[in-house]
């Protein structure tokens, strides 16, 4: 009848081409989400019509329909009390509504019902209780948020297509619906906008009605977020210059004078992979997730990569592409190329798993943690904002730019645009003051060459008249 054990979601989920997307924003996360859900509710409904031919073919006086994300159960019954008898037979068709959710796992629960009111109806014995009234499943409604998060992974997953990067996105949604939210608190509406109320900051604000969003459209909580769904205006960034980013690069180096001689053996060279990490973001503005999940080193490394490109792997935010530097030269500078270095990545990572979250965001919270260490003004991803930055400046094509960060030509934009202006201005007035500058270091030269010039010329009429003298 089903799929047995608890991947028959994902086994559903395997003739799925998602869709092409190089949109790592919340909008084009929300977009493969849909396409997985409508996807999961094909099917669902797919094995709803098999249901319904089986309950036929056993001639069970019960169907099953889907409404709103449920089941229900239609039958011809006795008259529920309290409903008049308007055709005079004593019964009349319903829809029965016992919370049994429109997914695999509620088709089964369903089919089962429904053998078992076939059978009440066919002995005649039906009778209206609790269960049938919906008395029952009002009760079941009223769950705490933290019970619901118990459930919240199984429940994902049987609408998402579990793979490394849905696991990603799973955890952001968990992690942070479990930090602002209370889960002793009966999960309603307004107790979820409560806990929304309750965050200061504007960004953290923000992120908490991304993930309780996605934890109510899982529990089919309804709930009205749209106030919460503008990205903050207000947010600062310390985009660092070429010359601070390679001042930065030689901080990590300054460290071992500072560090004392407490250090364990063990990793008393282990600021040479973070300094590594560091530089590779600088040259290529890769999220630092994508130098950690199932890196190509060898390819890296090898004579055949002449352009210098750096594979980001499939399972990252938004697939698989080879991202090209901005500063080709700084890869020699940075040594970024050194065995060593990699091998020490080699190293980090085979001491975590590549598919958990967790091990990944370790390493990626390892990456800031060096940035603090060692005193830089900026963070991680603000050498990614550089990047896009640098190469706006630099009169890259805007579509080049976003392929190569690995996101679309809108969220490139609307990312990146706000720091545009800011140092465009920068650049034009600086580009004015060395230009202005020049100018008057020509000037000046001008005049030197000048007197220079007058010079000359006194000396050789005081030449042509000592001549002249001479052969007088």
């Amino acid at each position: 009848m089903y799929n047995s054990g608890k991947d028959k979601y994902q086994q559903a989920f395997a003739d799925l081409q998602p869709v092409s997307s190089t949109d790592g924003s919340f909008l084009g996360s929300s977009l493969q989400a849909q396409q997985q859900r409508k996807h999961m509710r094909t099917k669902v409904l797919q094995e709803l019509e098999k249901v319904n031919q089986r309950l036929k073919s056993a001639k069970t006086k019960v169907t099953i329909r889907e409404s709103n994300g449920s089941l229900q159960l239609r039958a011809t019954l006795p008259l529920k009390p309290g409903d008049k008898d308007n055709n005079g037979t004593a019964r009349k068709q319903y829809n029965i509504s016992l919370n049994i959710p429109a997914n695999l796992d509620g088709l089964k629960t369903a089919e089962e019902e429904a053998y078992e009111l076939g059978k009440l109806i066919a002995r005649k014995t039906f009778e209206w209780n609790d269960k049938y009234l919906g008395s029952e499943a009002i009760k079941k409604d009223f769950k705490t948020i933290g019970e619901l998060l118990e459930q919240f992974e199984d429940e994902y997953f049987k609408t998402h297509k579990r793979t490394t990067k849905s696991e990603h996105t799973f955890f952001y949604y968990f992690s942070r619906t479990k930090r602002f939210t209370n889960p002793q608190d009966l999960a309603t509406s307004d107790n979820l906008i409560s806990s929304i109320e309750k965050v200061d900051k504007e960004w953290a604000k923000y992120n908490a009605a991304r993930a309780i969003s996605a934890f109510c459209l899982t529990f089919k909580i309804e709930i009205d977020l749209s106030k919460y769904s503008k990205m903050p205006e207000n947010n600062s960034r310390n985009i660092p210059t070429d010359s601070e980013i390679c001042a930065g690069i030689l901080k990590f180096e300054d460290y071992l004078n500072t560090r004392g001689n407490q250090v364990n053996q063990n990793v008393q060279d282990s600021w040479q992979l973070w300094r590594w990490a560091y530089g590779m973001l600088a040259v290529f503005g890769l999220r630092p997730r994508e130098l950690f999940i199932n890196p190509d080193i060898n390819w890296w490394l090898s004579q055949e990569n002449a352009d210098l490109t750096w594979k980001v792997h499939k399972d990252c935010k938004t697939g698989e592409r080879e991202a090209l530097p901005l500063h080709k030269q700084w890869i020699e500078d940075f040594d970024l190329r050194n065995p060593k270095y990699l091998e020490m990545l080699a190293t980090a990572i085979s001491k975590k798993d590549s598919t958990n979250h967790a091990d990944i965001t370790a390493l990626t919270q390892r990456v800031s943690w060096w940035f603090r260490k060692i005193g830089l003004n900026f963070k991680p991803y603000d050498l990614r904002h550089a990047w896009a930055i640098r190469a706006h400046i630099l009169g890259i094509p805007i579509k080049a730019a976003a392929d190569n960060l690995g996101h679309s030509m809108q969220v490139h934009t609307q990312t990146y645009q706000r720091w545009f202006s800011l140092d465009m201005r920068k650049l034009a007035m600086n580009q004015a003051l060395t230009k202005k500058n020049e100018i008057e270091f020509i000037k000046e030269e001008n005049a030197k060459l000048k007197m220079e010039n007058e010079k000359l010329k006194l000396e050789i009429e005081k030449l042509k008249m000592e001549l002249v003298y001479k052969r007088n």
